[in-house]
């Protein structure tokens, strides 16, 4: 489409795909998975090939949560633990997280624990991290790297732009549940709901746009925050996500 004279913006709206990954595409950004199988055997974990295209909605949701609110650190013999910090005032979240993961490792253990939050005035047990080990995580989550997420890179790979332009509703709900909400915006006789989303990392805030470029929901950006504010888009999230409980 491109060699036809197409824009980037033209091709993505015609594929349904998201524009950033467009213009990686044509930039020449395909990369090859560093995980794919040979002889059935993943390179990353010496497990077996994962098949990144049946994974269900679940992992865009579990995707979205970690991009927000998750880590991955290494422990011995090649084994990980993912781990997600989430607010102790929102159960179905935590509910939801725990949900996800079983579903993505149901062989694996899920273990829930009550934490302080990260500042000083934080109470004990305001916050509950759900962690659970495994080999894989990395394959699954190949944007874990040494660093705070917003002072490198986070790209997606081509199979994780399949299953966003194929869930996009499920990587929203998660991101929104990691660092977004929805609010009550107010002006003179005047009042109506609103999404925000917020992240200090802009390559993370640009995936929340593409998820509404693929549902064709109307968003704006500020800085490190990215607003959906007209009334036919806030119900259209509504319809998946509302308020946090």
């Amino acid at each position: 489409m491109a060699k036809e004279g197409h824009t980037a913006t033209e091709v993505a709206r015609l594929t349904g795909l998201p524009r950033s990954t467009v213009r990686d595409w044509l930039q020449g950004g395909l990369p090859r998975s560093a995980n794919e199988p040979s002889n059935g055997v993943c390179r990353r974990c010496n497990g077996g090939g994962h098949e990144f295209s049946a994974l269900p909605a679940e992992y865009m949701y579990a995707l979205g949560l970690y991009l927000g609110d998750g880590c991955i650190s290494a422990h011995r013999r090649g084994v990980y633990r993912l781990r997600f910090f989430l607010d102790a005032r929102y159960p179905g979240i935590i509910d939801e997280c725990e949900d996800a993961i079983r579903t993505l490792r149901p062989e694996n253990k899920v273990s829930r624990r009550l934490r302080s939050g990260g500042y000083t005035n934080s109470s004990d047990g305001s916050h509950v991290e759900i962690a659970a080990y495994s080999r894989s995580w990395p394959c699954l989550f190949p944007q874990h790297g040494p660093g705070r997420k917003h002072e490198r890179p986070i790209r997606l790979t081509d199979w994780q732009h399949e299953l966003l332009v194929r869930h996009p509703k499920a990587l929203l709900r998660g991101l929104i549940h990691s660092d977004g909400c929805r609010f009550i915006n107010t002006g003179r006789n005047w009042r109506h709901p609103r999404y925000s989303f917020s992240n200090l990392s802009g390559d993370i805030r640009q995936l929340f746009c593409d998820g509404c470029d693929v549902l064709g929901i109307h968003w704006t950006i500020a800085p490190r925050t990215v607003y959906v504010s007209r009334k036919h888009d806030v119900a259209r999230l509504d319809e998946f996500i509302g308020a946090k409980v």
